[in-house]
């Protein structure tokens, strides 16, 4: 698998940061679009956990990119970019959070049992096959599993979604149940949210009121620790904003305003 892909031309000041954890290749639309006025890097994340996905992003970054980068973080990716940010804060010129997941435990709580709640019969049941699957220690289909959980959570993650394609390259369960358990524990412990403490440049969070990520775990928590935030909430709106028929538009226009003022 090619670890990286490039949009646009050199200088490369911008990266965008797939979700997942384990489910690389979704922000190439993204990267696409962007792509048309600044050079777009798109790393693929390969590692089994976020120390070794923080090594690699940093690798690829001061390789490739004009640094400092402006940095575009989506679902997972958003909070992988967060404490990237805070880590090498030498090396980030902007963050923008898009679809972030909560930054506090307390605000985690009720993500899954939202997403269900949006499932109908057949989708629950099939929902319910996958989840056994995933946690059965013998099975030997979990990547297949994976990838058809997820297409079932992006239906529950969607306001009202224009025709579209995942783009995502390959699904690794191993790496999702890997970085995964680490995030929650991160998140749990409050060491998460401590380290917005050494995060130094501009943070703006993007995000859709149809998420079943609550907006205020996002909101709430970042207004208190970092210096410079802006929170912009998008109405009918889901996860991934760029597939949305009533909110794709002003997300670009966003996205587009946030980095031509680190461009320009």
């Amino acid at each position: 698998m090619t670890y990286l892909r490039k949009y646009g031309n050199s200088p490369f000041t911008t990266a965008v940061i797939h979700g997942g954890p384990g489910a690389p290749g979704e922000m190439a639309s993204v990267a696409r679009e962007l792509s048309s006025f600044t050079g777009i890097l798109e790393p693929l994340q390969t590692k089994a956990s976020i120390e070794g996905q923080i090594k690699e992003l940093k690798s690829i970054l001061k390789e490739h990119g004009a640094l400092p980068v402006n940095l575009i973080g989506f679902s997972w990716g958003a909070t992988l970019s967060f404490i990237f940010a805070a880590l090498h804060p030498q090396l980030v010129k902007k963050l923008i959070l898009v679809g972030s997941g909560p930054y506090e435990q307390r605000y985690a709580t009720n993500v899954t049992s939202t997403r269900i709640s949006r499932l109908g019969q057949e989708d629950w049941d099939d929902y319910r096959s996958l989840d056994g699957v995933l946690n059965n220690s013998t099975a030997k289909n979990k990547n297949e599993a994976f990838c058809s959980l997820g297409k079932l959570m992006s239906k529950a993650d969607t306001y009202d979604p224009l025709p579209h394609d995942a783009e995502l390259v390959k699904y690794n369960y191993d790496v999702f149940k890997s970085v995964w358990g680490e995030a929650h524990q991160l998140r749990s412990s409050g060491e998460l949210l401590k380290l917005g403490t050494k995060v130094r440049c501009p943070v703006v969070a993007i995000h859709g009121d149809y998420d079943p990520h609550p907006f205020n775990g996002v909101k709430e928590p970042l207004s208190g620790v970092l210096k410079d935030f802006r929170f912009i909430l998008l109405e009918k709106c889901g996860h991934r904003p760029w597939i949305e028929r009533e909110a794709k538009e002003k997300f670009y226009e966003l996205l587009e305003d946030e980095i031509h003022k680190h461009v320009l």
